[in-house]
């Protein structure tokens, strides 16, 4: 099946703003609820499994000269599995 993107919300905000942001997400996975993440009319709410597998992405694009890098942060689960496996330990120092 191809991917389907069911929401996607990008914008323009500050270190403290994104730390904020992360921070409800980590309360929420913590607390073992449901997130529910909204952008104007649209809203999705996901229910990741116990286990699922994370992928932290570091990419750099663009022109030699003036390249654009990203941290890519991603929470994958099959929805009614308890979850994956992994390649190591993350360490976020």
């Amino acid at each position: 099946m191809p991917e389907e993107v069911l929401f996607k919300s990008e914008n323009g905000l500050s270190r403290s703003e994104i730390a904020d942001y992360l921070r409800r997400v980590a309360d929420s996975l913590e607390q073992g609820g449901e997130i529910t993440l909204e952008a104007g009319a649209e809203s999705v709410t996901v229910d990741p499994s116990e286990r699922s597998t994370f992928e932290v992405k570091v990419e750099r694009e663009g022109p030699a000269d003036s390249p654009e890098k990203s941290v890519e942060f991603e929470i994958e689960w099959t929805e009614g599995e308890s979850g994956g496996e992994g390649n190591g330990e993350l360490r976020i120092d």
